[in-house]
């Protein structure tokens, strides 16, 4: 391999370790941000304390998501060239879709993120409902910190889309052994018609 050639397939390589890298690390905070506190809410009587609201609750669809980038992440490693452009579509949807969400959770705190945290704390139902009952909505840093992974996850799909072409493929340590069986095996059997010909003419095959 001369040297412009070596130096492209180390870059090559170095860019699919990164992109399987980026993808599991915004998968698994994804999955550890969907268990945390993103958002408090005041209830209007002020009995109450705070109420909590999980990522999970907040944001329904950020585990299973996560879950999936994660599983896309472990596949990638392995995944032919064609697989390739399709997980990292995949990457880019989920990195979108997850990151529209969450930036609306993180930037403007919506009462549609609460209201089933304030259903279940107070058995009230209903967007509106829930809207007259709740005073004010803090976010905690989980949020942003979810929006940061978000972006990590869609460079993740655009670096897969433009370099997946130049990733090493597959290895070929059994393909050798493979292409010579067949030459192998018709090599045996020609042996063994040989040596029972000499055999029928009384000959012995093994001197």
């Amino acid at each position: 391999m001369n040297p412009p050639a070596a130096v492209h397939a180390i870059a090559a390589a170095r860019a699919r370790t990164l992109a399987v890298l980026l993808i599991l690390a915004s998968g698994a905070i994804g999955v550890i941000a969907s268990t945390q506190t993103w958002l408090t809410v005041t209830i209007e009587d002020g009995a109450r304390d705070p109420l909590p609201v999980s990522g999970a609750a907040a944001l329904p669809v950020l585990a299973p998501l996560s879950l999936t980038a994660l599983a896309l992440g472990a596949a990638l490693a392995i995944a032919g060239s064609v697989l390739r452009y399709v997980f990292g579509a995949l990457t880019v949807v989920i990195a979108v879709v997850l990151g529209v969400a969450t930036g609306m959770i993180a930037f403007t705190a919506p009462v549609s993120a609460v209201v089933s945290a304030v259903t279940e704390a107070t058995g009230i139902a209903g967007l509106d409902a829930v809207a007259d009952l709740v005073t004010a909505i803090s976010t905690t840093p989980w949020p942003p910190i979810a929006l940061a992974a978000c972006v990590s996850l869609l460079g993740a799909g655009v670096l897969i889309l433009a370099t997946a072409h130049r990733w090493p493929g597959a290895g070929r340590k059994y393909r050798t052994a493979a292409e010579a069986s067949p030459q192998g095996e018709t090599s045996r059997r020609t042996d063994a018609i040989d040596s029972w010909d000499e055999l029928s003419r009384g000959q012995d095959p093994t001197v």
